[in-house]
């Protein structure tokens, strides 16, 4: 073989490796840049508006939490998880939304819970009842706020949901703007179930944990369906029995999952 075709193969070799992050830049570049800015609160986003956008009609707007993985600054790391599920051609038709991936900085958490590790490695996870809200949940709130204040988002159409850290802070905003959501999703998330009382009524919940979770324990979903049927609340509950922490994969891939939160309206 020719120094020549070694050269080209080895091209080749890399371009094919390089492939997938291409992809997903490409799909990434979908997504608007944006930062909410108010006085002390920062919030870096991006938000994907549905084809042929029209500013003088109202669309749903779903707000989706990233895991403690994505946190940064970078207003790129937040998409690793979902947009494909936003982007799908049919979903985009059928059901067209503005869906906005907010990014946590490196150094706050969506929820307020603290959490240390044990001598085996493993997390535990203290979710606390009630508290201030930790900086990035502040600021997300001034986004929500401020999103609702576009004339072409529908108030009656506002959902919210995310992964593992964001399934936490999915449960900790919708104790603090109960009224605001018309639908929301948690995966492999947690709560304090004192809390559960507050939007137990209010804000119709997927819930969703791998069995086999060996980051966030999956009793940590089954105390707050437990919690939220005990107040009086019928949540759904999709256990994935040989998923691990990565249970997202088969949420996002779950094909009722944008009609189930469609079918909801304040």
């Amino acid at each position: 073989m020719t120094i020549k075709k070694v050269r080209i193969l080895a091209m080749l070799g890399i371009m094919y490796l390089a492939l997938p992050f291409l992809v997903q830049a490409q799909t990434n570049s979908a997504f608007d840049r944006g930062s909410y800015i108010n006085k002390t609160d920062t919030l870096a986003y991006r938000i994907l508006f549905p084809k042929k956008f029209d500013p003088s009609k109202k669309y749903p707007l779903i707000m989706v939490l990233h895991g403690a993985g994505e946190r940064g600054n970078d207003n790129e790391a937040q998409l690793k998880y979902g947009p494909k599920l936003f982007l799908n051609d049919t979903i985009r038709q059928n059901y067209p939304a503005i869906v906005v991936f907010p990014q946590c900085p490196n150094n706050s958490f969506w929820a307020n819970v603290k959490i240390e590790q044990n001598a085996a490695g493993k997390f535990i996870f203290n979710f606390q009842e009630g508290g201030e809200p930790t900086t990035a949940m502040h600021a997300l709130l001034g986004l929500v706020d401020q999103m609702l204040d576009k004339p072409f988002v529908n108030k009656k159409q506002v959902y919210i949901g995310g992964l593992s850290m964001g399934g936490m802070g999915t449960f900790e905003i919708l104790r603090r703007k109960p009224n605001t959501f018309a639908a929301a999703f948690a995966i492999c998330g947690g709560d304090n179930t004192n809390n559960v009382t507050k939007y137990a009524k209010k804000v119709p919940l997927w819930i969703f944990h791998g069995q086999k979770d060996s980051v966030v324990p999956f009793d940590h979903s089954q105390v707050v369906v437990d919690a939220l049927k005990a107040a009086g609340a019928d949540p759904k509950f999709t256990i994935y029995p040989n998923d691990d922490h990565n249970s997202w994969d088969d949420a996002f891939a779950e094909p009722q999952l944008i009609p189930w939160l469609f079918a909801h309206s304040k």
